[in-house]
């Protein structure tokens, strides 16, 4: 039974890291489990909605070899994601599926840990027909907790626009 010893047990309820795997398999130790966080997003006019409710929850998966994390929001909309490392590329390549948006391709971020915050991209244009990517980031990450804030910015990042962002607590 080797081929599943850092698979969620009893005793490892959200897996292990395989030995095996790059070191980077790490970069999310502190998110592997479950936290309460609010999330809040953009309103149209630019305000920030009333944060909502949401369990995050993040656990290793395919003998320890990655990470799959999910979201249950209190407005019912859900999310989750794959997250691979790939020693080839030295990238993470994360791909995300929600419920409100069923998807025969799932979207794809891509980037690294830098520092004490893991940061992804995705290209993306913005409303205007700018190009760009939408940049997400994970921070203030310790085993108390972490934060999270998605946001457009232009190809240079000389323009940032945040439009969600994420406070989560062990």
């Amino acid at each position: 039974m080797a081929q599943y010893e850092y698979e969620p047990t009893s005793k490892h309820p959200f897996g292990q890291a395989n030995p095996n795997a790059p070191e980077q398999i790490k970069d999310y130790k502190s998110m592997i489990g479950v936290c309460n966080c609010k999330s809040s997003s953009r309103n149209q006019d630019g305000t920030w909605a009333e944060p909502i409710d949401m369990t995050w929850r993040f656990k290793y998966i395919m003998n320890g070899l990655a990470i799959q994390d999910e979201t249950l929001k209190a407005d019912g909309s859900h999310s989750g994601s794959i997250r691979q490392y790939s020693a080839d590329s030295s990238k993470w390549y994360v791909h995300y599926y929600a419920s409100k948006f069923p998807s025969q391709k799932l979207s794809t971020w891509e980037g690294n840990k830098k520092d004490d915050k893991i940061i992804l991209y995705k290209e993306q244009k913005a409303p205007n027909g700018n190009n760009g990517f939408y940049k997400i980031t994970f921070y203030d990450m310790t085993k108390n907790g972490y934060k999270w804030i998605g946001e457009w910015v232009n190809k240079d990042e000389s323009i940032v626009y945040p439009t969600w962002k994420i406070n989560c607590k062990k």
